[in-house]
């Protein structure tokens, strides 16, 4: 796996979460979350857990954040352009001519 696809792959996952909990999870709860994997990415040394918590704990903060949220939300719209831009590419490989 080159740096690209690996990129990639991060942007997606994050958007998928990014994008779950703004749209399942109520204001407080988001937030309560958000909390919860920045404290368990401090204990990213341990095997199942790991550092990437943090940052997305921090925008699961932020989104509740009235200042921070269009931030948040732009960045969540630049992924999603990303992915689905990357995967057409991809689906344009896959077709036979």
């Amino acid at each position: 796996m080159n740096a690209r696809e690996l990129r990639h792959r991060i942007g997606s996952s994050i958007y998928r979460t990014l994008h779950w909990g703004r749209h399942r999870l109520p204001t407080g709860v988001r937030s309560l979350v958000g909390l919860g994997l920045i404290v368990a990415g401090a204990f990213g040394f341990l095997p199942v857990l790991g550092f990437w918590m943090v940052p997305v704990g921090l925008a699961f903060v932020a989104l509740d954040i009235p200042t921070t949220r269009h931030r948040i939300e732009a960045w969540m719209l630049r992924l999603a352009l990303e992915h689905r831009l990357e995967r057409e590419k991809v689906q344009s490989r896959h077709r036979k001519p």
